[in-house]
């Protein structure tokens, strides 16, 4: 039986694979007109995958190419000489295995070119190609090279312009050139590598884009599951599935992994919105390679703290601009992505989550003042005999806490003051879910602004949406945004909590009902400074 597969390559007869067909055929429509195409995205996204997956379609439907797949991984600390020694290397061992691959052998011609062939530098590396192809061209009169270069950021920097400029100067050279089609996959893009800035040494690039996986896809890959095994998803997870993860495919097969694999779940029974929540608490709190990458990124300037949780955090939100440098890191970093609305958006739901647990402090010092002094009251007790949660009371007590600790929210450590409130109400929550069994995780529907934290606990759905104050009528329009919300969730009773920063904050709480909805709303003065002792 196959299995849903997060460790590097996938393969179909292991692995269950989303075909890519309609990404597949745009590729190879490149290929076929000769272009010389890059693919720069995030690590584990699937490029590898796709790109071998979609040499094999080439060669299996077309008998006219001749593939080169290279990868320089291992080359960033090597010499100029001993990168091109092992690249001339490495290019005759891929066309060896090609002519194995199609049980053939190279001609006499041919195989007495590779076995005398040499690269040493990139002008040697032209005339290698134009060299192999007018022997290919021998045996075979119509082959097409195409090579494709996986981790291309491995490229030794000494390297990268001059290789850069010899593809260059083979794509422009003419129709019958050699490669004819040159595929670059990378992490950071051509204009991040650090080349000589003067001149584009590679202005002739055909930018492709891999997406994350589409809904329909998500559920093509989860059918190959259910058609293997008999085990039926309910469809409302495979959405939720897709909105945690945005499709995002390695979250998408090991939260698939988790659900299938981990959780024990008999193969008799469906996997429901119950396992989901498990599988997502599971997900949520592990330490993947996946999040690891991501939490060292964001971890990697301390800028990016500010710029993320601003946001999250804005209702205007804030513009993306893919020259500015900080946004264009966290791009690269598969953090950000540029929202359909020109804004910029934190990719997916789990993302934002861990970044908000990245970035609030472990201890605030303030986790004993939740509740008043002498006071008897624990989290518990926010819970009805018949285990409903009494948010209302449990927000009303954390608006007092906030009041109660006054200016001491200014010494909480590692955070920026502006950010405060909201990472006391999420350790605040969180605190509270642990204690009772439920679960928390957030739920992003407008990409910019706010916060849904969305609560479980014995099937119940309690939603908590967060902003930071910037005007009246962006107050209000947030509650018709949360009753909104609301209605598409399927839940009767939403909470609001807005922090207000200004110099002459105003508190409130109140209770309204907006298109059938009853929505609480909080607005919740935060401290500025320390008052003077004087």
């Amino acid at each position: 039986m196959r299995r849903f597969w997060t460790q590097g390559r996938v393969y179909p007869n292991r692995h269950y694979v989303v075909s890519r067909s309609k990404e597949i055929s745009d590729f190879l429509a490149r290929v076929e007109e000769g272009r010389y195409i890059v693919l720069f995205a995030p690590r584990q996204t699937g490029k590898t995958t796709f790109f071998r997956m979609a040499l094999d379609t080439l060669v299996t439907e077309s008998s006219i190419y001749f593939p080169i797949q290279l990868n320089f991984e291992a080359y960033k600390n090597l010499s100029p000489s001993d990168f091109y020694e092992d690249f001339c290397k490495r290019v005759r061992k891929e066309i060896e295995q090609v002519f194995e691959k199609r049980a053939h052998a190279p001609s006499g011609v041919l195989t007495q070119f590779l076995e005398n062939a040499k690269i040493t530098n990139h002008i040697s590396m032209m005339d290698f190609f134009q060299q192999f192809s007018s022997a290919l061209h021998n045996q075979y009169n119509d082959q097409k090279v195409v090579v494709i270069i996986d981790e291309f950021d491995g490229i030794p920097q000494l390297v990268l312009s001059d290789f850069l400029h010899s593809l260059r100067n083979i794509y422009l050279s003419h129709e019958t050139r050699c490669p004819y089609s040159v595929g670059i996959i990378g992490v950071k893009s051509v204009a991040q590598l650090n080349y000589d800035r003067s001149v584009s040494p590679f202005n002739i690039q055909d930018e492709f884009h891999l997406s994350n996986f589409t809904h329909q896809q998500v559920q093509e890959l989860f059918a190959q599951y259910t058609d293997e095994t008999g085990q039926p998803f309910s469809p409302e997870v495979i959405e939720a599935l897709h909105k945690q993860t945005a499709g995002q495919p390695f979250l998408v097969n090991r939260f698939a992994q988790i659900l299938t694999e981990e959780l024990d779940i008999p193969k008799t029974e469906t996997i429901t919105m119950a396992h989901f929540a498990n599988g997502l608490t599971l997900l949520l709190g592990e330490d993947n390679v996946n999040i690891r990458h991501l939490l060292t990124n964001i971890r990697r300037d301390p800028r990016f703290e500010s710029l993320l949780m601003k946001i999250v955090s804005y209702d205007k939100g804030m513009q993306y601009n893919q020259r500015n440098d900080l946004m264009n890191q966290l791009t690269t970093y598969g953090v950000i992505a540029k929202g359909t609305d020109g804004m910029c958006k934190i990719v997916n739901p789990i993302y934002q989550h861990c970044i908000i647990q990245a970035f609030q402090p472990l201890i605030n010092g303030l986790e004993g003042d939740y509740f008043p002094e002498n006071s008897d009251t624990e989290f518990s007790d926010y819970l009805t005999s018949d285990g409903k949660i009494e948010m209302e009371p449990l927000l009303d007590n954390f608006q007092d806490f906030i009041a109660r600790v006054g200016f001491k929210i200014l010494h909480v450590p590692d955070t920026p003051k502006e950010f405060v409130g909201q990472y006391l109400l999420y350790a605040y929550l969180d605190q509270f879910v642990r204690i009772v069994r439920g679960t928390m995780y957030l739920e992003v529907q407008t990409g910019r602004g706010r916060i849904d934290l969305l609560i479980l606990h014995n099937t119940q759905k309690y939603i908590v949406e967060t902003k930071i104050w910037e005007s009246e009528r962006r107050y209000q329009s947030g509650k018709r945004q949360l009753a909104a919300y609301l209605k598409s969730e399927g839940a009767v009773e939403g909470y609001y909590v807005v922090f207000d920063h200004r110099a002459n904050p105003e508190a409130r709480a109140e209770t309204e009902t907006l298109d059938g909805f009853t929505i609480r709303s909080y607005v919740i003065p935060v401290i500025q400074e320390q008052p003077s002792s004087v």
